[in-house]
């Protein structure tokens, strides 16, 4: 039974009853993921479960769906193979589609999804890391707590995963809708986005100084809520986790520091209030004038302009500007409209400059048309008060019901009948009735909507008139009789009334044309970009790279896009790259309201099953056919068993009738497959694959040993005949060894003739000693090849770092000259790198770690570890062909090699691991409290060097000759100290201050000393404490007003220390009489 109750397509008892009783009872045995056919149904456990573990995601790579329960990494793994083309289908761009309601799980689907499927490509390269790192850093700005869920996805997003040879190649992001209203509103047990608790909690109280900020009851933007203890431990962690995910992705440091002072600036922003003058003309109140001032330092501005801005709006007519001042509600308005925009075009540039840095290694000559992609967009909400932002959530959620009853029953259902295929038709709800009445031209909500927002004096009331009197009459809308502008919607979910006050205003989305030249003119470079930028027709930031010379036009248009229309827009590309896409399906259920595990609400669950259609999924997977290939791609995928195999309906034919596959059937023009049968298809061609290439290999292993033996043939006549002609030669020079004699003899036998004196020779001249006979020299021995033994010294043709010795090529090969210049000019280039960039950096107190050895080969380092190191011993050398660096580490049986690369920020990065370090030691000292993934390995002691008095290699010697020549010049400094005049130093001790003459301190009274002594020390605390601060802040980035800032919270603190004085006096004062009158009654 529960062999069966994997898959609900095959229940016998095919019912709600059955379907539920089926889910719950796997839910209630931590069995959270169900198929139907091939669509995967999870339940959200609101508790952890180790199901995602290492071991369990090796399992699910290239596995058989019936060998496995199911696991949405199976839905991972399935896309990946149909990707490449591996099942039974021609390569083909995939999406995954994830829906439910808010707090069903799809966010931690998503990020399990885009894990594994990363895990399946794995190349070992840093992108793969950096696409892991985008998750994170998107939850912080775009998720909040909501009523239903703790981490509601605040926007949508669809992620496109670009492959190349299946290897991900780059990723790209777009974003849809973020709801900025967040940011200065929140309802009754909400939050704002996580980003602000996470600064608030996380950032130093230095830090929290540098970008001007104070505690979080202090702003009116958090609902001047704190954060409980036991939360703050939580969002310091998120806080780090945010900042290591920017760090490798690859934000630039002074980027991170202007993005962190702009969003403490719309902190800020949110305290400013406003009062009205004599003139009757509004100003920043005398309470507030520290946050205006605050607020305008973080955002790079002058405080009169900011000022100027909030309370006045100017228009120019015929060359005179003209001034219209705005009432107390217009003022907040425009304060808040300010901050959500700001924070709306922070989130857009994360997302642009997140794009730019995952694909500036893709090759424009270079076509990518492998994609992937996963769709995380927000769940269908119901609220208590539903506003604008609810509308454009539940729309996006009606067009992916309709995309997926689409797919799943209309598409499959009239091919059924174009095909001539026997089929009993599968009623379903259909959804399209619901997208005509928001999306029709022009008597659409959204239309409508946009013709209102065109008009200066419409109201949200006349907007709602408008709607009763088109739509009363459509069984999909209700009218509202209610003071308050209302109206309901009955969407596929269920019945949702919305409230449209506001609907106008955040339609427009307008910000006045004085705010955007005062940000653009910002002296924050980040402000200034953020606000020149284009906005694309789906209301995104357009990249860097964009024609600067139309900013201006598309901004200022007045054609300029309305919220609304940027939506559409969206979905509909959106929409159009999914149905060319294979799309499978994830539908996350969400098991009860409360948030609590191991509780199932049966009515929530039926409802949700009821409008997700899914009974009659289930009937449709069970009898209909889910693939559905053409003759010709059917036959182009089955090219293996018969490779001359006609691309029509005869060939295809052929094939089938002689597999084992049954209840398949054939149209006119494509055949029909149960969505199990592409899977056996799979398994079939695989079995052939694997015969082929064992036939492969014994046909090359008969074809290499005939090779073989011919040549081995023509190597022993070859040696034959090399022994004939030595032979020969033998035989030769013995007949001249014969005549040689014969000779000597017939000259000895001639008469002796008188001696004849010889000419007397000159004494030989001393030679040199260098210069040796020849046959003293040494010759060269032959070099012998090295073991590849870890444990075994080093022989000297293994060291290459001698210029001076002479090449010597094995076995008499002729040198390549060319590659030896290439890896001399790559070593060349890799030192200058250090010198220039690197030195400062690894140098402390001007040496290097005893862990640093320069540039040493690999085996040097293996050497190095050899003698008598113990397990978990260590050293870092520079890469001789990058630039970069390698940490050798001495493991229990073996040594690794792990390469360190540099992000393009400067940041320090392990590959394959998912955190970022400022510095080597920095990465060094973290790894010797957390191991090195994936053995886990800790960094227990550094090699050192083998001299004790000077560094071992040459690189060394020279890059710390300035260290010597700064050391030698301090010598000489105390040297010139030290021939100072006796008299000099004499007068120089007389006239030191006061407290610094030690002479004069012995007379001094006992009063005195004390006071001076007390003086000295709160000095000496104050100094330290400056020095400290202009040592951190000394060659890190800060806020560019920085000063302004500074003195800005000094005068916020002290308005705020009065005020509370002025309140202790007032209930003194208060209580005062009380107080005597209870004196004189006692």
């Amino acid at each position: 039974m529960e062999e069966h109750q994997e898959d609900l397509a095959s229940l016998s008892d095919l019912d709600e009853k059955s379907l539920l009783e089926s889910l719950t009872l796997r839910f209630n045995q931590n069995q959270i993921y169900t198929y139907i056919g091939d669509i995967l149904v999870a339940v959200n456990p609101f508790k952890y479960l180790s199901l995602y573990e290492k071991e369990v995601s090796e399992k699910y790579k290239y596995h058989e769906k019936s060998s496995l329960p199911p696991h949405i990494f199976a839905v991972a793994d399935r896309a990946y193979q149909s990707m490449l083309g591996r099942l039974g289908t021609g390569p083909k761009n995939q999406c995954i589609v994830i829906s439910g309601e808010s707090g069903a799980g799809k966010t931690e689907s998503t990020k399990l999804l885009l894990r594994q499927l990363v895990e399946l490509c794995r190349a070992n390269s840093q992108l793969e890391q950096q696409i892991l790192q985008v998750n994170p850093l998107l939850e912080a700005f775009g998720n909040a707590q909501t009523v239903m869920n703790d981490n509601s996805s605040r926007f949508g997003k669809y992620i496109q995963l670009r492959f190349q040879n299946s290897s991900v190649k780059g990723a790209k992001i777009n974003e849809y809708l973020l709801e900025k209203s967040r940011v200065v509103h929140q309802d009754e047990g909400e939050r704002n986005f996580h980003i602000f608790y996470c600064m608030l909690a996380g950032i130093s109280p230095h830090d929290k100084e540098m970008y001007g900020l104070l505690e979080p009851t202090q702003y009116r933007y958090l609902n001047g809520r704190s954060i409980q203890d036991d939360a703050v431990q939580h969002w310091s962690a998120k806080f780090g986790e945010v900042s290591n995910a920017m760090d490798m992705v690859g934000f630039e440091e002074q980027e991170k520091v202007d993005m962190m002072t702009i969003l403490a600036g719309v902190l800020s922003l949110g305290n400013i209030t406003f009062e009205t003058t004599d003139s009757d003309a509004l100003k920043v109140t005398e309470k507030c004038q520290g946050w205006l001032k605050a607020t305008a330092g973080q955002f790079g501005v002058e405080a009169e302009e900011l000022q100027r801005c909030l309370t006045c709006t100017m228009s120019v007519a015929r060359g005179e500007a003209i001034y219209r001042f705005h009432n107390q509600q217009q003022a907040e308005d425009a304060r808040d409209s300010i901050a959500k925009v700001v924070y709306g075009r922070v989130f857009g540039w994360i997302v642009s400059k997140i794009n730019e840095l995952l694909t500036h290694t893709l090759d424009s000559k270079v076509e990518l048309n492998e994609i992937a992609g996963i769709l995380d967009i927000f769940g269908f909400e119901n609220f208590a008060v539903n506003r604008f932002e609810q509308l454009c959530i539940n729309l996006a959620n009606e067009q992916l019901q309709y995309f997926f009853n689409h797919h799943i029953f209309l598409m499959e259902q009239n091919e059924y009948k174009e095909e001539g295929i026997q089929w009993e038709t599968i009623t379903f709800k259909d959804n399209k009735p619901i997208l005509d009445l928001f999306l029709t031209k022009p008597i659409g909500i959204l239309s409508l909507l946009d013709e209102q927002s065109n008009f200066p004096q419409a109201t949200d009331g006349n907007f709602v008139d408008k709607l009763n009197s088109k739509f009363k009459a459509n069984p999909h809308y209700d009218v509202v009789r209610s003071h308050c502008p209302l109206f309901a919607i009955v969407h596929y979910a269920g019945k949702v009334q919305y409230n449209a006050s506001g609907f106008l205003e955040k339609n427009r989305d307008n910000i006045p044309a004085s705010i955007r030249n005062l940000f653009i003119n910002s002296v924050t470079p980040l402000l200034s970009v953020l606000f020149s930028a284009t906005i694309s027709r789906t209301g995104t930031l357009m990249p860097r790279r964009a024609n600067l010379q139309v900013v201006d036009d598309n901004f200022n248009s007045t054609r300029k896009q309305s919220v609304g229309a940027q939506f559409k827009h969206s979905l509909a590309v959106l929409m159009e790259k999914m149905f060319v896409a294979n799309p499978h399906f994830v539908r996350c259920i969400k098991p009860n309201a409360s948030k609590l595990p191991d509780l199932v609400d049966r009515k929530l669950v039926m409802d949700q099953l009821r409008y997700n259609g899914l009974l009659e999924t289930i009937r449709i997977r069970r009898e209909g056919f889910s693939w559905r290939p053409s003759f010709k791609e059917f036959a182009q995928s089955i090219l293996l068993l018969k490779p001359n195999l006609p691309l029509d309906k005869d060939g295809c034919m052929s094939i089938l009738n002689t597999t084992e596959l049954s209840g398949w059937k054939c149209g006119s023009s494509r055949l029909f497959f149960k969505y199990w049968h592409q899977e056996e298809l799979a398994r079939l061609l695989e079995r052939l694959g694997k015969a082929a290439v064992v036939i492969q290999k014994n046909y090359r292993a008969v074809s290499c040993r005939r090779k073989f033996l011919v040549l081995l043939a023509e190597l022993r006549q070859q040696a034959q005949q090399e022994r004939e002609e030595e032979e020969r030669r033998q035989q030769h020079l013995a007949e001249e060894e014969r005549n040689r004699h014969l000779l000597m003899e017939q000259e000895n036998k001639r008469p002796v003739s008188m001696p004849v004196p010889l000419p007397r020779m000159r004494k030989p001249q001393p030679r040199p000693r260098s210069i040796l006979t020849g046959a003293a020299q040494v010759s060269h021995p032959v070099p012998v090849p090295r073991p590849r033994s870890k444990l075994l010294e080093a022989t000297p043709f293994d060291n290459d770092l001698n210029k001076n010795a002479d090449p010597i090529k094995p076995f008499g090969q002729p040198a390549d000259e060319e590659s030896a210049k290439e890896k001399c000019k790559k070593r060349n280039n890799t030192i200058r790198w250090f010198k220039e960039t690197q030195v400062r950096k690894v140098a402390q107190n001007g040496t290097f770690p005893c862990w640093f050895h320069g540039m040493i080969t690999r085996r040097q380092a293996e050497d190095l570890l050899t003698d008598d190191k113990p397990v978990g011993c260590f050293l870092i050398r520079v890469g001789q062909s990058r630039e970069g660096y390698t940490l050798t580490y001495r493991g229990a049986n073996r040594y690794r090699h792990y390469m360190i690369e540099m992000q393009s920020n400067g940041k320090y990065v392990i590959l394959g691991e998912d955190r970022a370090h400022s510095s080597l030691p920095d990465l060094v000292q973290y790894h010797t409290q957390v191991g090195i993934k994936p053995f886990m390995e800790l960094l227990t002691m550094p090699c050192g060097q083998r001299c004790n008095h000077e560094p071992d290699y040459e690189e060394f010697k020279a890059m710390m000759a300035p260290t010597v020549a700064e050391s030698n010049e301090a010598n000489v400094g105390e040297a010139v100290q030290e021939e100072l005049d006796p008299v000099q130093l004499e007068l120089q001790r007389l006239f030191l201050p006061l407290g610094q003459n030690p002479a004069l301190e012995a007379h001094k009274p006992p009063v005195l000393k004390r006071m001076f002594d007390r003086r000295r020390r709160i000095e000496a605390a104050e100094l330290e404490c400056k020095a400290g601060q202009e040592a951190e802040l000394k060659g890190r980035p800060i806020p560019r007003l920085y000063p302004s800032i500074r003195l800005a919270m000094r005068e916020i603190q002290q308005i705020q220390q009065q005020f509370s004085e002025s309140q202790e006096q007032t209930c003194a004062a208060s209580h005062k009489p009380l107080a005597a009158w209870k004196k004189k009654d006692s």
